[in-house]
């Protein structure tokens, strides 16, 4: 697949993208074109790149020379590192042509929009064709895909009705929420909300976690009150209170009442706090263990992929009950230590207890400087009878310390 063969987008998303030294630019993340008048081809304009820091740019089509089952490689001359600002007239093509339900002109028989291609002529590179999905016959699993001529449909250039968001989701189902999170950041908020729908509810929580909190509360508010609970208690506590403080209390409450009463618990506990306190930076769900608890079983717990590096730094020793809020805090026990002990030793035995612990009403300064002066990733958090009721992280001190819009991080336009 080379410059000017057919190349179909959905093919191109997460290609990486090299400069001609032959060192990685960033990622394919979608196309841009200019959607035309009548049954003109679109004209595509270039690729939106994303390149560190989950920063999306704009790489005009006449910088690429080649498009590869691999990789997408960029002629010689240089490329513009402001933010990619979808302007007037402009469309991405897999963010809001895919799902898309168009008709085809001969029979006027409604399809979905499965793919899209495009193609290079003499002076342009141009959508030239649609991959559909027609409505299979009855007690077929699955509906057959057909290729049409791009003049074949029509609807592409009326306002949209109601979008799914599955095939949009097929071409990306393996981002990492974060970077779902900064897919849909630039999309409408009609189609946020549609691929929000299309999300189950464990990974609409994890992407709601990486989003900025105007579109939290909007995607949130936007859900049938049931689903949103069910959401809600998907969130790691911390994630869920801050989302909730966002909420007008009454709505906030009644999302809290639809919870099962054991995932609300800790939200209500976490929201008594004030949130630029160590007790409303902290998760209520760090790693606890009893004093008896091995070496072999720390590192067990530790191995979780589901925990965050921060949260998985360190082990917490406690006294019966091993719940927030716990018994007795003993001490920490740091991943570093427990890899250089035999995995038959007891965590009591290793257990770190020169450092104090934080309490919950501590400010946000002093949870700065506590993390800085010991050099820490995470630091437990204490109340006045010495009981674990969480973990503060780096990264919740991070989330504070920004601009409140920093996971937005406003748009340049490119020139």
């Amino acid at each position: 697949m080379s410059t000017g063969s057919r190349v179909f987008v959905a093919r191109v998303a997460g290609l990486p993208v090299f400069d001609p030294n032959g060192d990685q630019v960033g990622r394919v993340r979608d196309v841009v074109v200019a959607l035309r008048i009548g049954r003109d081809a679109p004209r595509v304009l270039g690729i939106a790149v994303e390149i560190q820091a989950r920063r999306r740019i704009f790489v005009p089509i006449g910088r690429v020379t080649a498009i590869d089952p691999e990789a997408v490689l960029l002629s010689t001359g240089t490329v513009s590192l402001r933010r990619f600002d979808k302007r007037p007239g402009e469309t991405l093509v897999l963010a809001e042509l895919l799902d898309r339900t168009v008709t085809v002109r001969e029979s006027g028989e409604s399809v979905v929009v499965v793919d899209v291609a495009m193609e290079q002529t003499r002076t342009d590179w141009l959508l030239t064709r649609v991959a559909v999905r027609r409505a299979g016959l009855r007690g077929r699993r699955r509906a057959a895909v057909e290729q049409l001529e791009w003049d074949a449909v029509s609807g592409f250039s009326l306002p949209e009705g109601a979008q799914g968001a599955a095939n949009l989701l097929a071409v990306f189902e393996k981002l990492r929420p974060a970077d779902l999170a900064g897919v849909m950041h630039d999309l409408s908020g009609k189609r946020r909300a549609e691929i929000a729908a299309a999300l189950d509810d464990e990974r609409l929580a994890d992407v709601l976690e990486e989003m900025p909190e105007e579109q939290q509360v909007e995607l949130l508010g936007g859900l049938e009150d049931e689903r949103a609970a069910d959401v809600l208690e998907a969130m790691a506590p911390d994630d869920a209170a801050d989302l909730l403080g966002e909420l007008p209390a009454a709505e906030a409450e009644r999302l809290l009442e639809l919870m099962a009463p054991d995932e609300a618990a800790p939200v209500r506990s976490l929201l008594a706090y004030s949130d630029d306190t160590a007790g409303g930076l902290m998760t209520s769900e760090p790693i606890i263990l009893p004093p008896n608890a091995t070496v072999a079983e720390a590192l067990a717990r530790v191995r979780n992929p589901d925990l965050s590096p921060a949260l998985a730094a360190q082990v917490y020793v406690v006294r019966p009950p091993y719940e927030t809020p716990t018994g007795r805090y003993l001490g920490t026990v740091h991943f570093q230590r427990l890899l250089r002990e035999p995995p038959s030793s007891l965590v009591s035995a290793v257990v770190d207890t020169d450092i104090d612990p934080l309490l919950p009403e501590a400010p946000l300064s002093e949870v700065t400087r506590h993390l800085a002066s010991y050099n820490l990733v995470a630091a437990p958090v204490v109340d006045s009878e010495q009981r674990l009721v969480g973990a503060i992280t780096v990264d919740d001190v991070l989330d504070h310390l920004l601009p409140q819009d920093w996971r937005a991080r406003s748009s340049v336009r490119r020139g």
